[in-house]
């Protein structure tokens, strides 16, 4: 069951989709343009394995101190190497974090709702579903494009080989086994992003008026986004 529900007025918007599918871009206007409390799960992840964290020092006792730089830090091409290398590796790593990172989003979106009065919060979760976390959200927005998109602009942003790129790609679930995934009880919102970011963008507002219990929210352009 939902932490969010019609009962308590409380939207919260689960954003996904695959790695380079345009997550980002979807959260930077929601956050710019409608001023939306945005709670990302890749800043818990990497809070999760700060210095001295027990779960990086169970890291290092599982890949010894060739997982850390010289500073002490996660040396996380290292371990994007293994967990993109090694399927086994990636569910033990993500066995440590996930739980971690959901118990802190349940605890900041109860924050946002009780002392800032949050009434529609984002949380931006690229394996929502892998990591069944999809009872953090009142409903899901899924952002899909064709996969030779989603693998050139992996490719762009990371430098990537189509080797690696693909790899990654395949390592999370495809857009038609997510959707199987999600609970019938929770709406399913895909957006488009396969053309312009103006397309993108009107598929936004119209995701955000499409609440029937709710006022739609109101969009404040006078805000720059690039």
């Amino acid at each position: 069951m939902s932490i969010a529900s019609h009962e308590n007025h409380l939207r919260v918007i689960g954003l996904t989709g695959g790695i380079a599918m345009g997550k980002s871009q979807v959260s930077h206007y929601l956050s710019h343009v409608y001023q939306l409390p945005i709670l990302d799960a890749d800043l818990y992840a990497r809070q999760a394995v700060l210095s001295g964290s027990p779960i990086l020092e169970a890291m290092v006792n599982r890949y010894g101190t060739e997982i850390l730089q010289s500073d002490g830090t996660l040396n996380r091409n290292r371990l994007s190497h293994i967990i993109f290398t090694h399927a086994t590796e990636r569910t033990w790593v993500e066995s440590q974090i996930h739980p971690w990172v959901r118990d802190r989003l349940t605890q900041d979106i109860c924050l946002l709702q009780t002392n800032q009065g949050a009434s529609t919060i984002v949380v931006v979760i690229p394996l929502l579903v892998e990591a069944k976390m999809t009872n953090l959200a009142s409903e899901i927005w899924l952002v899909n494009c064709p996969v030779e998109h989603q693998l050139n602009r992996l490719r762009q942003r990371d430098s990537l080989t189509i080797e690696l790129a693909t790899n990654r790609i395949r390592s999370q679930l495809s857009f038609e086994e997510k959707c199987q995934l999600i609970p019938q009880d929770i709406p399913i919102f895909v957006l488009n992003n396969s053309s312009t970011l103006s397309f993108l963008y009107q598929q936004v507002d119209s995701c955000l008026r499409n609440v029937p219990h709710q006022d739609p929210i109101n969009p404040d352009f006078s805000h720059t986004f690039p």
